[in-house]
């Protein structure tokens, strides 16, 4: 199945992308599906992906192996939900 986008742009954006398109010896509708598809999938990745520095990994890793106690108030919030909720 295909769906359909109109755009309208500056002439000379439109040229720049048949002189682009041309160089590459694609249609340019193959230049602009490819080029957008590309521009998507790097956009989502970028905002898929937590990067940390290595102080922030090593850290993180303290964290995981050696976990802070858990606090009071989380302790009796675990209980008070224990008697509030009935186990499904």
């Amino acid at each position: 199945k295909t769906a359909r986008i109109d755009a309208r742009l500056p002439e000379s954006v439109h040229l720049l992308l048949v002189r682009a398109a041309t160089l590459q010896g694609r249609t340019l509708t193959d230049f602009i599906v490819s080029s957008a598809q590309q521009a998507a999938e790097d956009t989502i990745a970028r905002h898929s992906v937590i990067e940390l520095s290595v102080a922030d990994q090593e850290m993180f890793a303290e964290a995981m192996l050696n976990p802070p106690p858990i606090a009071d108030a989380l302790n009796r919030a675990a209980a008070r939900h224990d008697t509030m909720i009935e186990p499904s």
